[in-house]
């Protein structure tokens, strides 16, 4: 047996092609295959203002994908106009993992939640990092150094089957705490992977 046929019995047949995708997954319904607009629109902007948190993901110009957390208060996501969004830095690990990878690949994508909101919203586009921007000055206490600009390309609500099935809102679902590894227990167990090295790329 050969090396991928050996693979193959583990994780199963590979799918290469489009066609082959589309024996499992049917072409989807034209109201969904062509919902995704290109502006702001007021509903979608009361939304965005209303994220209280959104995963940001991005790639660098060799390929490798990052995706990062984001959260602060409501109104911390500015729409700047029907085609523009923006949000600030915020205090972290200062690996900068994402602004990285603008600077060498400006595309964008963002998927934001509300609390209590099953369904989500997603925005795709190009990004560029500022300093000194009037919107920085919105945000409560010292104004934060850096923000990120989006270039709305791609927007769309998506609709509320992942949230309802993971239970995320539900607390009576959650699993108990002791079922979990402890932030310390994972850094513990991660520790002896750990290489010493210059700058972390991902």
């Amino acid at each position: 047996m050969s090396e991928v046929d050996a693979r193959d019995v583990v994780t199963g047949t590979p799918i290469r092609t489009l066609a082959q995708l589309r024996e499992l997954i049917p072409e989807p319904l034209p109201y969904l295959r062509d919902k995704a607009i290109t502006v702001v629109d007021e509903g979608s902007r009361g939304f965005l203002e209303a994220s209280t948190f959104f995963l940001l993901a991005t790639t660098a110009a060799d390929g490798s994908v990052d995706v990062s957390p984001r959260g602060d208060p409501a109104g911390s996501v500015k729409v700047l106009d029907e085609r523009t969004v923006a949000f600030a830095d915020r205090p972290g690990n200062r690996r900068a993992d994402s602004y990285r990878n603008l600077l060498e690949h400006p595309r964008i994508g963002m998927l934001f939640l509300v609390a209590g909101r099953t369904e989500v919203m997603r925005v795709n586009g190009r990004a560029t990092l500022v300093r000194d921007a009037p919107f920085l000055r919105d945000y409560p206490a010292a104004a934060p150094l850096l923000g990120v600009v989006v270039e709305v390309e791609e927007l769309f609500l998506h609709c509320g089957n992942a949230l309802r099935r993971s239970s995320l809102w539900n607390p009576e679902d959650w699993p108990a705490d002791e079922s979990v590894p402890s932030f310390a227990d994972i850094a513990e167990s991660q520790k002896r992977h750990w290489k010493v090295s210059p700058e972390p790329r991902r």
